[in-house]
């Protein structure tokens, strides 16, 4: 890692085998790792995620049978993990939405203390 890189922030949520394939598991290590390199990534890696707050998105990992997502805030000095999951309907949860929130209004009012 380079002193220039962002530090992975991991509020919840894992990568590991399994539940990911071995190939999804990769392909998620590489993507965080462009992400921590200072890389904007766009679709089909990633899609901006406004529902949840400024400067969240959500990684898109397909996997055999599954399409996983990782959401994500870009901060100046972090990439901020906020939630790992297995997307199965077309749209967000709105529990996950939820959740994403809460966990960055904490991991805010902590950092600000």
């Amino acid at each position: 890692m380079n002193e220039t890189d962002k530090s992975l922030v991991w509020l919840h949520g894992e990568v590991k085998t399994p539940p990911f394939s071995q190939e999804a598991r990769i392909e998620a290590g590489v993507l965080l790792r462009r992400l921590q390199q200072g890389e904007n990534l766009e679709l089909p890696y990633s899609r901006p995620m406004p529902s949840i707050g400024a400067r969240c998105h959500e990684l898109r990992i397909r996997d055999a049978q599954k399409n996983w997502r990782i959401i994500y805030r870009i901060d100046e000095d972090a990439i901020l993990i906020l939630e790992v999951f297995n997307k199965t309907t077309r749209a967000t949860p709105i529990s996950v939405i939820d959740t994403c929130q809460k966990r960055l209004s904490k991991y805010d009012q902590d950092t600000q203390d």
